[in-house]
Formats: structure tokens, sequence, C-alpha cells
């Protein structure tokens, strides 16, 4: 393991990451000493050896995360690796000292120790690196479940997705790539073309070099395609839905822009064929998957990760203390590997 060389002992009071209010994460959030969380029936206290910074993280710091109301002062951090410390009474599945992947719904891992449900814990393989239990939910998770259930796009289908330099977005490519999907991923500078194609991807398009749509049927057609995903919305989402064919399917897992998405303003996209529009949030899927289809989710993230298709690039790594330098670093453009807090660091 590449974080845990924190010697365990007991201790009353943690170094925590909340904040007091809603705006601007370099602002807002605040290194506090708090006391140790003691889990209740059915939960787990968690050592954390490493959280990433995350998009939703710092859109939840900002107000605009709907799916979690922030109680403040409010933890923050929906995911991490973490060595399994106290069992809470009836926690049956998982034993002390046990490395795990900590999805923490409520937020609550930018910290020294968490406590969360017992069913929020996933066990993971030895040789899998920190980096990658770190982050092995969010993002692994939504890939499969976007694109393989709830699109269930076929082989040989387009798929079209924005932010394609994204983490998440790398992970889609590889994995299309993997299953047979083509992808037409959308970018915003003309550097990230190469490197994308590299990854897999059958056609990249710079947003500044023209209207999405059109450049998206000059590839697959003027039907259009059945299958996009977006987290960006604003005027790329716009542009995104016209490229729909008239039976497609959008899904809107994100707002980096905070902008609407548009799509009455020209009625020959609502008024003829039958385009859909829909919401994916993790934070609905996880909950609703059966025990059975839970430990599938598992196994494929296991799977496509041991063969580097499912994979997150890692970045560097800040104390709790440095949070100020971790967040800057996170929204930097063109920032190379995701940002890790690491809590005995």
């Amino acid at each position: 393991m590449l974080f845990d060389d924190v010697v365990h002992r007991k201790v009353e009071v943690m170094k925590a990451i909340r904040f007091a209010r809603h705006g601007e994460p370099s602002e807002v959030l605040e290194v506090e000493d708090v006391p140790v969380p003691e889990p209740g029936e059915g939960q787990v206290r968690l050592r954390i050896l490493a959280t990433p910074v995350n998009p939703s993280d710092l859109l939840y710091v900002r107000g605009f995360y709907a799916g979690v109301q922030a109680r403040f002062p409010a933890p923050v951090g929906f995911e991490g690796v973490g060595i399994v410390d106290v069992l809470g009474p009836g926690v049956k599945d998982f034993t002390s000292g046990q490395r795990v992947s900590v999805v923490n719904g409520q937020g609550g891992n930018w910290a020294e120790y968490a406590v969360v449900p017992a069913t929020d814990l996933f066990p993971v393989p030895d040789e899998i690196p920190d980096e990658q239990v770190a982050s092995f939910v969010i993002n692994p998770a939504s890939a499969i479940l976007m694109v393989r259930r709830v699109l269930a796009v076929p082989k040989g289908e387009w798929l079209l997705q924005s932010a394609a330099g994204s983490e998440l977005g790398r992970m889609v490519i590889r994995m299309a790539k993997c299953d047979g999907v083509r992808t037409v991923n959308v970018v915003r500078r003309r550097e990230s073309v190469a490197e994308l194609e590299a990854l897999g991807a059958d056609a990249v398009i710079v947003s500044t070099e023209g209207p999405i749509d059109e450049q998206v049927r000059e590839i697959v057609g003027s039907e259009g395609v059945k299958y996009a995903i977006d987290p960006v919305v604003g005027e790329t989402g716009t542009q995104m839905f016209k490229a729909l064919h008239e039976d497609g399917r959008m899904l809107v897992y994100g707002s980096l822009t905070g902008e609407p998405i548009r799509v009455g303003e020209d009625p020959r996209y609502i008024l003829a064929g039958r385009r859909t529009l829909e919401v994916y949030w993790l934070g609905y899927w996880l909950p609703r998957l059966t025990d059975a289809e839970r430990r599938q989710l598992r196994e494929d993230i296991v799977t496509l990760m041991r063969e580097g298709i499912i994979e997150t690039s890692p970045g560097r790594k800040y104390s709790l203390d440095d949070i100020g330098e971790a967040v800057a670093q996170a929204e930097q453009k063109g920032r190379q590997g995701k940002v890790f807090l690491v809590p005995g660091k």
C-alpha cells in the first residue's frame, strides 16, 4: 500500500476539513480539531488513508450539489480508501485492519477518521494500489452504470461525451473501446486530441472550432447520435442535445458551468421525434442495486482496473493542512492526474 505508513494509536481528537457556509472552497474550507466519531449500529469507523478531491466535493462546498444537504459546520469528502478501525454493533462482514473503499454519502472523508454504514464499504483486493481504491467507486461505477446499464449502449453504436479529457471521460473512452462502442469526444483544446485518440477515441472534436452538433453529424451522419453523456451543460449541453438522433437519449451527470441546457430554443428538437434528456446521479443508483448487482459492479470494477481500462491517473498529494493548495491544484486547467488528500502526510 502507498499511504498506510502511520502507526495506529488511540486518539480522541482528529483533524477534519469542514465549512460553515457555502462559498468558494479556497475561502470557506477550514481544518479543525474535532472529536473522533464513534460508530453506531451497523456502522464502521475507518482510518482514512487517502481521499480524492472530486468535482462533486467542490460543487457541494459551493452549494450546487443537490443530492446532499449540508448541515453546518459541514464535513467534506465523498470517497476514499481507509482501514477498518472500529466495528459498530451488528457489523459482521468486515474485520479490524481490513482495507476498503469508503463511500461517504454525507461527506466526511476529508478527515483522519470517518464513520459510515457498513453497506457503504467495498472490500478490494490487496494488489490494487491505494490511489485506485481511493477512487474506486464514483468515477468507475458511474462509467459502468451510465454506459452499460442506464443507456445500455449497444455494440457498434456511437456515444457522444463532453469533458472527454477528464478522469471519467478517459475511463469511458477505454471501456467503450473494450465494449465495441464508438465514441465522439468533445474537448476544449486542440492539444487534447492526439492524447485521447491514443487512448482509443474514435473521434475527437474541439468545441471552439464550430458548433458541436454540426461537427458530430459530419462524423456519424445526418441523423445524429442515439446516446450522449454530459457533465458540462450550458452551451455545450445545448449543442449536444441538438446532435441527438430523433430517438436519442442524453444523460446529464454534472453541471460544470452551472448554466441551463436550452432544449426548447429550437422547436425542431422538441416538436419532432422522441429525444430524451435524463439526469444521472450515482447517489440515486447505488442504493437501488440489489446485493447481487452491487457484487457484480464491484467485480466489474476490479476486472477493468486490473486490465488498465478503468483506472485513475494519480496526481499530487497534499496533507489536510494544505487544503487550499490542493483545491487550487484540483481546479487548475490542464492538470494531470487526480489530486489526493493524505491525512497522515
